[in-house]
């Protein structure tokens, strides 16, 4: 059995990363490279950083923050937000990236993910998939709807039929958001993440609505995802990653217990 994964997640606005509740009210809470090497130390198994509005804005990715990053840690790191084009995904991997994460690009041209995975191998393309429950229809059948542009389009695409598809086109791995649940910290989407992980044969990582370590041993449960992302309890503090690995290793869950350089289990 493969160790379940912690990844925090950074969102980053104006070099800063920032922090919301479904999508809206962000506020910056620190420099996304300081936090990197912090959460690298404590024991993260990978880092994920979002340009969250470099799609909106319809500009470049941070590669900036991206080399620098780079120099301080060394597990891998995904990085998502304005990748458009196998160029892009050249220069973050080049940067130093181990994985790219495309979401709203991927929409709007699903050639990306197979020209990705051809170029690079599909273990760097990650889906970002940023979800709304709607009222289940014919268009939507799964009751859950692809949301892009950072929860500001509908895109009338369903999120079980296109996260078969993402795969069938060579995406390596899902990080499965929900924006319902996002930044409310009373739980992942239970109903959505084994829709998900159940019916892929890729690793899904469950991301939104983390509050404590329960939720996340849920996530690995009942929801069966391979990884979870976590953001508002590390950042503020209520817990530590170390804290959080020791009591799901109690609770049975396989993780790797890593803490700067030494490994304990």
């Amino acid at each position: 059995m493969l160790s379940k994964r912690i990844i925090p997640c950074l969102d980053v606005r104006d070099g800063k990363t920032t922090k919301g509740i479904k999508f809206k009210e962000n506020v910056d809470i620190g420099d996304p490279v300081e936090m990197a090497r912090f959460y690298y130390e404590q024991g993260a198994d990978e880092i994920v950083f979002y340009d969250i509005t470099a799609s909106s804005d319809r500009r470049n990715i941070m590669i900036d923050v991206v080399r620098r990053v780079a120099e301080d840690i060394f597990i891998p790191f995904s990085v998502g937000g304005g990748i458009r084009n196998i160029e892009d995904m050249r220069e973050v991997l080049l940067a130093g990236a181990e994985k790219i994460s495309i979401n709203s690009e991927a929409i709007i041209n699903s050639k990306i993910i197979s020209e990705g995975a051809k170029a690079f191998g599909s273990q760097c393309i990650v889906l970002g998939m940023d979800v709304k429950k709607v009222e289940i229809s014919n268009k939507i059948p799964s009751g859950y709807e692809m949301v892009i542009h950072g929860g500001r389009t509908y895109t009338g695409i369903d999120a079980l039929a296109w996260a078969r598809e993402a795969e069938s086109l060579g995406a390596g791995e899902i990080c499965l958001n929900s924006i319902d649940a996002d930044g409310t910290k009373k739980g992942y989407e239970l109903s959505l993440t084994p829709l998900i992980s159940e019916n892929v044969n890729i690793p899904v990582i469950a991301s939104g609505g983390a509050g404590s370590i329960a939720h996340i041993y849920d996530a690995f449960t009942k929801g069966k995802a391979d990884a979870a992302l976590i953001a508002s309890i590390v950042h503020y503090g209520t817990y530590t990653i170390k804290e959080i690995k020791e009591e799901l290793h109690a609770r049975g869950v396989k993780v790797r217990r890593t803490w700067g350089k030494s490994l304990t289990g």
